[in-house]
């Protein structure tokens, strides 16, 4: 089987398996978890299966989860027909916004401690790159 056939097979079948339902269940691995699935993955890597050509900026799982959290979160935020688009917070508006440096999102955030838990999806996206 060619090498480009034998990649797209990896990240159909492993990538996918490994990265299902991802943000429900990264926050919670421990670090020799993490330092197991970068094994898989360096592993692959030099079996000629996984390429950083395919992702460019993925080199460890981390960021293969970071990437599938960033995208989950815009469609999320695009599409109001998305499951969850009801659980984000209000939009913010021009006048309550006093900052002026440019914000990932333009969702207005709450208050952490209003939230039971620091493992919500929402608060980690909504926080990431506030600084």
């Amino acid at each position: 089987m060619e090498s480009s056939a034998l990649q797209q097979v990896f990240r159909a079948v492993v990538v996918s398996k490994l990265t299902y339902a991802a943000p429900t269940w990264w926050g919670f691995t421990t670090s020799a978890v993490r330092l197991h699935l970068n094994a898989i993955l360096r592993q692959a890597a030099r079996s000629d299966l996984w390429t950083s050509a395919a992702k460019s900026d993925v080199h460890t799982f981390e960021d293969l989860c970071n990437l599938a959290d960033e995208e989950l979160f815009t469609k999320i935020r695009t599409f109001s027909n998305h499951i969850l688009h009801a659980f984000l917070p209000s939009p913010s508006t021009a006048s309550e916004n006093y900052s002026l440096r440019q914000h990932a999102h333009s969702l207005q955030l709450p208050e952490r401690s209003t939230y039971l838990s620091d493992c919500n999806f929402f608060m980690h996206m909504l926080y990431k790159d506030s600084y």
